[in-house]
């Protein structure tokens, strides 16, 4: 979607501040014992960490790796929503467990169970990030986009 280095900048800010805020508060929920009001005000203080964090995974690493991924299932000449769809399980199938494994070090203190911890963790967050990111964030996220860039 984006056509630019700056749109590309804007739509991956966009679209890791959304997926890194609702899975922060989903972590945040499920570390608590359920969710509440003050969970979404406790997702900032892990949000400034890790929203720079998947900002530069995706825009430098991840992006061009997906895509390299997803055209080997998809072709340029496939619709637009099957290389969407494509491009999007990839960087989930990338992002999940790496993200997961940024918080379980930081925020985890797992400590000589880390493996264990950061499996479960991945587990936990892949369904949740799976469903969060083709149902909701990435549509939601191109609405807003398309409406900022109407030429695109």
């Amino acid at each position: 979607m984006p056509k630019t280095k700056l749109q590309n900048v804007i739509f991956t800010a966009m679209m890791a501040f959304l997926m890194v805020y609702v899975m922060i508060c989903y972590n945040i929920s499920l570390n608590i014992g359920g969710m509440s009001n003050q969970v979404f005000l406790m997702a900032f203080h892990e949000l400034i960490i890790m929203w720079p964090v998947a900002f530069i995974l995706e825009f430098f690493i991840v992006d061009k790796l997906a895509h390299a991924i997803a055209f080997k299932v998809v072709t340029p000449k496939d619709r637009s929503f099957a290389i969407t769809v494509a491009i999007s399980i990839a960087i989930i199938c990338i992002m999940c467990p790496v993200m997961s494994c940024i918080a379980t070090i930081l925020f985890k203190n797992a400590g000589a169970q880390f493996v264990a911890v950061w499996c479960q963790t991945t587990f936990m967050n892949f369904p949740v990030a799976f469903f969060w990111q083709l149902c909701y964030c990435g549509p939601i996220i191109r609405f807003i986009f398309r409406k900022m860039f109407p030429n695109n």
